[in-house]
């Protein structure tokens, strides 16, 4: 299960920017092609942000569709599935545009000094 490692270093990237505020929500590009398993990568996210400031965070994934360039023709099209293969002329010759994404596009942080209700 790789999405234990990827769930590991989103809390470690979340902590590192929250400088001592909590983390209230995490953004999350992932590529297509990354083959990652939402609920699984939800699942790892909440056990490893236990006891961080990323604790109780949303963690909201935007799945990014695999697109191509084909280099035989210079079609681009989005890439469905395997194997990758030009929609226009079917060649296997393609510069991906995006579907490998995996990065943090953005958190949410709570305001300094604001205090959590029963504090």
């Amino acid at each position: 299960m790789h999405e234990l490692s990827i769930a590991d270093s989103i809390v470690r990237i979340a902590c590192a920017h929250a400088a001592g505020r909590r983390v209230v929500k995490v953004e999350l590009k992932v590529g297509h092609l990354r083959q990652v398993v939402p609920e699984s990568l939800a699942f790892a996210f909440e056990l490893v942000a236990q006891g961080t400031a990323a604790e109780g965070a949303e963690l909201e994934l935007e799945d990014v569709r695999a697109a191509g360039r084909c280099r035989g023709c210079g079609a681009e099209s989005e890439l469905d599935g395997f194997p990758l293969a030009c929609a226009r002329c079917g060649g296997l010759d393609l510069e991906l545009l995006r579907g490998e994404e995996l990065l943090v596009d953005s958190l949410e942080l709570e305001e300094m000094g604001v205090m959590s209700r029963g504090d």
